[in-house]
């Protein structure tokens, strides 16, 4: 029984887009490993940009300095 976990951002992701990667992961799952996608398993966590670090800081005050350099160019 496989079992993914994909961790995002939560910005702007639509259950589309979602329901998109569940299908293509276990697409995938089958291609390749042959495994059965009635006992594959896909969990997408959504994160707040404010629990979510990169560069030293959080992805909410990185975009900020990004948005912000940017508007200075």
């Amino acid at each position: 029984m496989p079992f993914v976990s994909v961790r995002i951002t939560r910005d702007g992701v639509t259950s589309e887009q979602k329901a998109q990667v569940i299908a293509e992961i276990t697409e995938t799952l089958e291609r390749v490993l042959k495994k059965d996608p009635h006992l594959t398993h896909i969990v997408i966590e959504e994160v707040d940009t404010d629990n979510w670090g990169y560069a030293g800081i959080s992805t909410t005050k990185y975009r900020k300095q990004l948005a912000e350099a940017e508007g200075k160019s």
